[in-house]
């Protein structure tokens, strides 16, 4: 691939029956690009726990693509409350979601830590009350 190829998609806050919807079609597009199936299941795994986070505490915002030819970055922009311990919020099990989103099996504190886990690179820059922008990269 000579050239990056980029894309694009929002992510409806508030609205579990959307979300996962930008990885999903992150994948599809990955496959018509022939990437192997463990790159592929790693980006969604990244990115759906990126999305669900964006439900469920920013009230939506934009996941950004870029394709190159030796990996995939990953940014993750909403303008939510922010992240005001970022250590804590790293921390397996630890959740600050609220009981009703936690009744429907979401909110279990492994969003962040999975995040990390199925990817090569992260960085979280979060300002309280502004937002949060999260960048990942899979190498492949």
């Amino acid at each position: 691939m000579a050239e990056s190829l980029y894309f694009e998609y929002p992510v409806d806050g508030e609205n579990f029956a959307s979300a996962g919807q930008a990885s999903t079609r992150v994948k599809r597009n990955l496959r018509e690009l022939g990437l192997d199936s463990e790159t592929i299941r790693r980006v969604s795994i990244a990115m759906y726990e990126g999305e669900i986070n964006m439900v469920i505490h920013a009230r939506g915002g934009v996941a950004k693509i870029e394709v190159t030819d030796s990996q995939i970055i990953i940014i993750l922009e909403d303008k939510g409350p922010g992240i005001a311990n970022i250590e804590q919020a790293m921390q397996e099990g630890f959740s600050t979601a609220p009981d009703d989103v936690r009744s429907l099996g979401f909110g279990a504190g492994m969003g962040l830590p999975n995040m990390k886990r199925y990817t090569d690179y992260m960085n979280i820059d979060s300002v309280v009350g502004e937002g949060t922008t999260i960048t990942m990269k899979v190498n492949y």
